[in-house]
């Protein structure tokens, strides 16, 4: 199997950030063909078409590192039942200009994590509402909702129970697959 390039993409700014604990436990479980990049996007100047004349330099290095990769593995928790945004601010500057979207046919999948029992659902949905619109092929199945995160890990992060552990190598190999299938040859 070809190696491919993912950008990992957190929507969470929070230091302790159970979706930031997830992806990292995630990067290292992932399948010698995926190779993962935590991509930060907490400095994007927020979008301003205005600006899309003179980009700001955040702008211009966050489409050229998701133009370089071969698909993204998304996190986000729920804020108000839809993603942070943070995460919709970065969706919007590198999918601009018009005719210009950096996203475009870039395989991808998506985890919210909460510690609540709803898992993110809503974030999870609206953001597959988004990546739609900007020609992102989402993986349906399996779907990956983390709830009651809170007691999912340990103290230094590490993600300690086994039953998600298990279920989240499973994503990751259905995720591979789905990434050799739908990257850009």
């Amino acid at each position: 199997m070809k190696k491919y390039k993912i950008a990992v993409i957190v929507g969470s700014l929070r230091k302790e950030s159970f979706n930031l604990k997830t992806a990292k436990a995630m990067m290292a479980m992932a399948p010698e063909s995926l190779s993962m990049e935590l991509l930060d996007i907490s400095g994007l100047p927020m979008f301003n078409e205005d600006l899309e004349a003179n980009p700001p330099k955040e702008w211009v290095s966050l489409k050229e590192k998701i133009s370089a990769v071969d698909g993204l593995l998304f996190f986000t928790p729920e804020y108000n039942r839809s993603v942070p945004a943070v995460l919709k601010n970065a969706i919007d500057v590198a999918s601009r200009p018009y005719g210009d979207n950096s996203w475009d046919g870039k395989p991808a999948a998506i985890v919210s994590v909460s510690i609540g029992a709803i898992s993110g659902f809503g974030a999870n949905h609206h953001l597959r509402q988004s990546l739609t619109f900007i020609n992102v092929p989402t993986m349906a199945q399996p779907e990956a909702y983390i709830g009651g995160a809170a007691d999912l890990f340990d103290d230094n992060g590490n993600l300690i129970n086994n039953s998600t552990k298990d279920f989240l190598k499973s994503f990751m190999q259905s995720f591979e697959k789905w990434v050799d299938t739908n990257a850009q040859k």
